[in-house]
């Protein structure tokens, strides 16, 4: 099926905004926990960066979904852009004045905000008829991919311009990315007409268009409850895989920077490191993306996770900044299968007037989890050393291979 053109360029602005906006979650991910260290000097706090993280999605992501489905997507994806905004500037200052009070507020309205804004992918699930919704999500994911290359210049900059003004590197880096931010919000000004819009007259965009026979989990007509979403015992499975993926990859995140920091890596050769976690996250979307809607959700989900599964274990049994690379980058493939996989069954199941709440109850799910797994992973390294911690993350994504075998195959 051609995709027509006003599509098309619905999602190049939603990926180039992508683009403008992707850096900051690297740096959330890849510094926090060394902002962390360096505002606490307490390793047991390393994984206080991802659990806010984590939080913030949890307290963003389902109030966001209300607020795109009653009045559009756009509305809620600039609200996140600028909250987003503001946080960079407070956590900037932490580092200037030393406040860990300051850098908490900062990572909570920072990560609310970029949780905020993921609406997008709400968005471009609207756009896309069902036989074309995982690839879509790909699609929008190649800009992220895109912003992430700048990451380590920027990083770069930083640690120049520290030396001389007398500034801690860590801290500079979130200056920059408010001017990226602006640039993301005019871009997706452009975007017309709103995406629920085209989602609820996919006959009109689309002309070649023809409703496949799908059942949905919700029915049609804005009334949205989590418990019904949650009694279909193949939306369980394909949450709680997306909450593995995720919650593998955040332990992982928080180790591979612990990990080359150990071993003398400067906060570049970090910054490199988590660039290709990122690449493994976004390069591969649309690829995967296809796979799924070809042949099926679940024969994408599960050997994601089973590949994240083998990555925690190159992060957490070596020390080579070679494997420990390889490692991240395959946990952030898993996590893009997964995640993917999921996002795209449960938009199968929710019709658009609800769509953006029934992802939500997914990304609060597994924000859950990130809070779950970033708090733990401190004390863990702190009592029983990074391996065991590593050990977690591969139990957390072992979970759904056993749920599955319980419930049987996705329907």
């Amino acid at each position: 099926m051609k995709v027509p053109s006003l599509i098309k360029r619905n999602v190049a602005l939603f990926s180039l905004s992508q683009s403008f906006t992707g850096a900051g979650m690297q740096f959330s991910y890849g510094f926090g926990p060394l902002m962390v260290m360096a505002l606490t000097g307490s390793a047991s706090l390393a994984g206080l960066s991802v659990g806010l993280v984590g939080l913030s999605r949890f307290l963003v992501a389902y109030p966001m979904g209300k607020v795109t489905d009653s009045y559009g997507r756009k509305p809620g994806i600039f609200l996140g852009l600028a909250l987003a905004l503001v946080g960079c500037i407070v956590l900037g200052f932490s580092m200037i004045f030393m406040s860990p009070l300051m850098f908490v507020v900062g990572l909570l309205a920072f990560g609310m905000g970029m949780n905020g804004s993921q609406q997008m992918r709400v968005g471009v699930t609207d756009m896309f008829p069902p036989q074309m919704r995982a690839r879509s999500l790909g699609y929008l994911a190649m800009g992220s991919l895109f912003g992430l290359l700048v990451s380590p210049s920027m990083v770069s900059l930083a640690g120049w311009l520290g030396q001389r003004i007398g500034q801690d590197p860590l801290g500079l880096p979130w200056f920059f990315l408010p001017v990226l931010i602006i640039f993301g919000m005019v871009v997706v000004s452009f975007v017309n007409p709103d995406p629920k819009e085209i989602g609820m007259n996919l006959e009109k965009y689309w002309p070649d268009y023809k409703p496949l026979a799908r059942k949905q989990t919700m029915a049609a007509g804005g009334k949205f409850s989590a418990m019904e979403l949650l009694k279909n015992p193949s939306m369980r499975l394909a949450i709680l895989s997306n909450c593995a993926g995720t919650g593998n990859m955040s332990i992982v995140m928080v180790l591979t920077s612990l990990v080359l920091h150990h071993h003398g890596h400067s906060l570049t050769a970090i910054a490199i490191s988590h660039t290709f976690h990122s690449a493994g996250m976004f390069a591969f979307t649309i690829p995967l993306g296809r796979l799924a809607d070809r042949f099926g959700r679940s024969n994408v989900m599960f050997p994601g996770v089973a590949v994240s599964l083998m990555g925690a274990g190159f992060v957490a049994f070596t020390s080579d900044i070679l494997t420990v690379t390889l490692g991240t980058f395959l946990v952030g493939i898993g996590w893009a299968a997964a995640n993917v996989a999921a996002t795209a069954f449960i938009a199968d199941h929710a019709p658009t007037e609800v769509r953006g709440r029934a992802i939500g109850v997914n990304d609060s799910f597994a924000a859950g989890v990130t809070v779950f797994a970033a708090f733990t992973t401190g004390p863990l390294i702190e009592m029983f050393g990074m391996q065991a911690a590593g050990f977690t993350a591969m139990l957390l994504a072992a979970v759904p291979f056993v749920l599955r075998l319980v419930s049987g195959p996705m329907r």
